[in-house]
């Protein structure tokens, strides 16, 4: 079912591509810009996110395969619209794994995501750098790492550590992030094609 956008949102991309010139990345990378910049109103976004368009295209292709989506939180899998995504921060294996290794909520659940899901999923991560920073040392192979933790205790640390580890991924430099950011990032790729075809048909 094709998703219908609603007027507002067709002015304020056009108001967005106004202020800020995105044509200088690859297609995939203007399309994540775009959209978390739309997202959050936050024009420095479009200097402080760190876009690979390699590293998109595996991860656009492993989602129109179907790969699994895990989530940190609640809040970035609600924000994920086109495709169910997995989020294991209150299963009961989490809660009990959490007290055990007296680790977080967020880094337990996605202890038990590898578990579930194995390798090549995509993660998103928009709240707890302590997820970001567990999968950066789990030994994964993830198809893409959306990796937007927000905050001030760990969030430029993490996606710091995620840079140095060369997995495939989507980040920003600083503090700022959030899970609407997060989920605007991912959902820019599953709504990738059918962007395209509105674009060209000038809707």
């Amino acid at each position: 079912m094709r998703r219908e956008v609603h007027h507002i949102e067709r002015e304020s991309y056009k108001i967005l591509r106004s202020l800020v010139d995105l044509s200088h990345l690859g297609p995939l990378s203007r399309a994540v810009a775009e959209r978390v910049v739309h997202a959050s109103a936050d024009l420095e976004y479009a200097g402080s996110l760190v876009l690979d368009e390699r590293s998109l295209r595996r991860g656009h292709e492993a989602l129109r395969m179907g790969t699994p989506i895990v989530a940190d939180v609640e809040m970035v899998a609600a924000g994920i619209t086109a495709r169910e995504a997995m989020c294991f921060v209150t299963d009961e294996r989490a809660k009990e794994l959490a007290g055990e290794r007296r680790i977080t909520r967020s880094a337990a659940g996605f202890r038990v995501a590898f578990e579930e899901v194995g390798r090549g999923a995509v993660w998103v991560v928009g709240n707890a750098p302590t997820a970001l920073f567990e999968l950066v040392q789990s030994g994964m192979d993830p198809a893409l790492v959306v990796g937007l933790p927000v905050g001030f205790v760990g969030a430029a640390e993490s996606k710091a550590a995620l840079a140095r580890s060369s997995l495939p991924a989507v980040a920003n430099v600083g503090a700022k992030g959030g899970s609407a950011v997060a989920a605007a990032a991912l959902n820019a790729l599953l709504y990738y094609e059918e962007e395209q075809i509105d674009s060209i048909n000038g809707r």
